[in-house]
């Protein structure tokens, strides 16, 4: 067998190798997190907030309930935990906390303890709420039979049901950076 016969031989042998190889796995796929507005330097009112939130992931629902022991509804979580640990007092019910004389704030620039609010029933009145604890995630008491849960705006649900925000912690009260 002459050397280019060999060689060919090589060559077709190594082809037919390379092509009964196994594709290299696919690279993953990065997605850039979800942010909803600018990074901030938590208070230590609005970081109270957040914990207490998280914290009671899992509280059972309950109509008109306000405690941990009793359970809670929207406005009743939200309530409770702006007392507890902010020591504010809010008004009772959604329709009157959308109501309320505080700041409003567009949804790009909300920040941890926001309260959002949406139309859950269709249309343009509040029917729920929650607060925000930064990522693009809020915490809400959403239904009888559920619990406390931890939930996302990108939710195509909560988008089109999303109606406006307020800002109960002043931003006096709020940590800036240099």
């Amino acid at each position: 067998m002459t050397m280019s016969a060999r060689f060919a031989i090589l060559f077709f042998a190594a082809l037919l190798s390379a092509c009964a190889s196994r594709p290299p796995p696919p690279a993953p796929v990065v997605r850039a997190p979800l942010v909803f507005g600018p990074s901030q330097t938590f208070s230590p009112a609005a970081e109270d907030v957040l914990f207490r939130a998280l914290g009671l992931v899992g509280t059972p629902y309950r109509w008109g309930g306000n405690t941990p022991d009793s359970g809670f509804d929207c406005s009743g979580l939200i309530g409770y935990v702006y007392h507890d640990v902010a020591g504010i007092s809010l008004p009772r019910t959604t329709r009157e906390m959308i109501g309320m004389q505080a700041a409003s704030v567009g949804k790009e620039g909300l920040q941890t303890g926001d309260l959002i609010f949406f139309a859950t029933n269709g249309g343009s009145q509040v029917s729920h709420a929650g607060i925000y604890v930064g990522e693009g995630r809020f915490v809400h008491a959403p239904a009888t039979g559920g619990t406390v849960k931890l939930d996302s705006l990108s939710k195509a649900y909560w988008q089109k049901a999303y109606l406006s925000a307020k800002r109960v912690l002043q931003p006096e009260h709020l940590a800036r950076n240099p």
